[in-house]
C-alpha cells in the first residue's frame, strides 16, 4: 500500500515491484557459494595458488522513483552479503519503501550501521560521488536532469555526462549506472494476434509507462493499419484511476512535471494510454524517452529494415520480437543490438541468477546489476600464491624470473 500511495502504481503492480526485489534477496542468501574463489594446488613444485573475493568497504546506491522497492533490493542485499556496508539514497518522491526495507533488515538482525538511509536530491548525490571513502556507487535513473550529476567534476563543480568520469576513476570508485531507454518490439505478420496485442498493451501502458523496460515503440513489418486499430480498441478499454482501486489498470504518473513529456496533460497527474502512429526516426517523440503511457507505432517493409531502426537508436536496454518463425527469431537474437532480448516476451528482464544487462546509452560503468556481475561489482579479487616446502640450504640466490619449471 505504501508504494501505491506514494508512487501511484496499481496495487497489483506494487506487489510485483516487491516480489521481483525479493527474488534478488533470495539469490543473495546463497552468497557463500556465489563468491567462492578458485584453488589450484601444486601449480609448481610445492606452490599453490588460490583466489578469493573480498568486500570493498563502503558502497552506495542512488535510486529512482519508479520502483521504490525493487531497485533498492537490486543493490543492498548483494552489497551487504558480500561483506560491505551500504548507503542508500531513495528517490525523494517516494522514500517510504526504503525506510520500511531498512526496518525489516534491522528486525532480521542486520547490525547497526551496515545499512544506512540518506535523503536528499542533487547535493546528496554529489556528496556520495565525491566521498573518497565510498568505494562503489550504483545508480538507476535517467540520462537527463539532475541525474546527470551522478558523476560531477569534483574540483570545478561542472556537470559532466555520465560517461565522462575521470574524477571518479581517479578515486578508484567502481560505478554502475542504468539510465534511459527506448525499448522496441518488432511485430512480424505471422505473430499470434491476441497474444501479441495483449503483450504490447501490458508492456506499453503498465505502470503508466514508467518502467525502464517499458515497451515504448513497436515496429510493424508490413501493413500496420489492422494492428493499430486493434491496439486502439484495447487501449480504450483500460481503466485509468487511483492505484488503490482494485480494478485500476493505470494509476497516475509520479508528478505534474512528468506531464511535460506528454503534451495536452499539463494540468493533472492522470494520463490515458496514448498511441502515436506514423512515427519516424527523426521525430522528437522517438528520439527521447517519454516515460509515460505512450506507445509509438512505426512501420518497416522487412525484418532487416525493422532491425536497422532498432539498432540505430542510441539506447540498448531491451528489444523484443513477436513471430512464429524460429528462423526470424534466431536472426533477431543474433543481430539485434540490445542488452536484453525477448522472443515473444515483451519485458525480458532476467531472474537474479542472470544480470540486468542494458547496453549502449542505457548503461555506463564497470559491471551490471545483480547476478554474477553484481557479486563481482561489490567485491575485489585477491590472488594468493603460497609456498610450503623445505628449501635446500646453501642453494644460493637465484636472480632469474621465477617460472613453473623445476630448477
Amino acid at each position: 500500500m505504501n508504494i501505491t500511495t506514494e508512487q501511484g502504481k496499481t496495487l497489483k503492480d506494487a506487489h510485483g515491484d516487491v516480489f521481483r526485489g525479493l527474488e534478488v534477496v533470495e539469490h543473495a542468501c546463497g552468497m557463500a557459494t556465489l563468491q567462492m574463489g578458485e584453488f589450484v594446488p601444486n601449480v609448481s613444485s610445492g606452490i599453490d595458488t588460490f583466489s578469493i573475493r573480498e568486500p570493498l568497504g563502503v558502497c552506495a546506491g542512488i535510486c529512482p522513483f519508479n520502483f521504490p522497492a525493487m531497485i533498492p533490493l537490486w543493490m543492498f542485499p548483494v552489497a551487504v552479503t558480500c561483506g560491505n556496508t551500504f548507503i542508500l539514497k531513495p528517490s525523494e518522491k517516494d522514500p517510504g519503501a526504503s525506510i520500511m526495507l531498512a526496518e525489516l533488515a534491522m528486525e532480521a538482525g542486520l547490525p547497526d550501521g551496515v545499512l544506512n538511509i540518506v535523503h536528499g536530491t542533487q547535493n546528496i548525490v554529489n556528496a556520495i560521488c565525491d566521498d573518497e571513502d565510498i568505494r562503489a556507487v550504483s545508480f538507476v535513473g535517467s540520462n537527463t536532469g539532475w541525474h546527470a550529476h551522478i558523476f560531477t567534476s569534483i574540483s570545478q563543480r561542472k556537470t559532466c555526462s555520465v560517461v565522462e568520469i575521470a574524477e571518479v576513476e581517479a578515486m578508484h570508485k567502481c560505478r554502475q549506472s542504468n539510465m534511459g531507454a527506448k525499448n522496441h518490439a518488432i511485430v512480424l505478420p505471422d505473430a499470434s494476434i491476441d497474444a501479441t496485442l495483449n503483450a504490447l498493451v501490458a508492456a506499453g501502458f503498465g505502470a503508466a509507462g514508467q518502467r525502464c523496460m517499458a515497451l515504448s515503440t513497436v515496429v510493424f513489418v508490413g501493413d500496420s493499419k489492422s494492428w493499430e486499430d486493434k491496439l486502439l480498441e484495447r487501449a480504450k478499454g483500460l481503466k485509468v484511476t487511483a492505484g488503490t482501486e482494485p480494478d485500476a489498470d493505470l494509476g497516475p504518473v509520479i508528478s505534474k512535471q512528468s506531464n511535460e513529456y506528454v503534451p495536452g496533460y499539463e494540468h493533472g497527474n492522470f494520463i490515458g494510454p496514448t498511441i502515436v502512429s506514423g512515427v519516424t526516426a527523426d521525430m522528437e517523440c522517438y528520439k527521447e524517452e517519454i516515460f509515460g503511457p505512450v506507445l509509438l507505432c512505426m512501420q518497416a517493409d522487412s525484418l532487416d529494415e525493422a532491425m536497422k531502426i532498432v539498432n540505430r537508436n542510441k539506447y540498448g536496454n531491451g528489444a523484443s520480437i513477436f513471430t512464429s518463425s524460429g528462423v526470424a527469431a534466431r536472426k533477431f537474437q543474433t543481430e539485434i543490438e540490445a542488452g536484453q532480448v525477448g522472443i515473444n516476451v515483451p519485458i525480458p528482464v532476467p531472474l537474479p541468477f542472470f544480470s540486468f544487462t542494458g547496453s549502449k546509452a542505457s548503461f555506463a560503468g564497470d559491471l551490471n546489476f545483480y547476478g554474477k556481475a553484481g557479486v563481482q561489482f561489490y567485491t575485489q579479487i585477491k590472488t594468493v600464491t603460497q609456498q610450503w616446502k623445505g628449501l635446500a640450504s646453501g642453494s644460493g640466490v637465484s636472480m632469474a624470473m621465477p617460472t613453473s619449471q623445476k630448477s
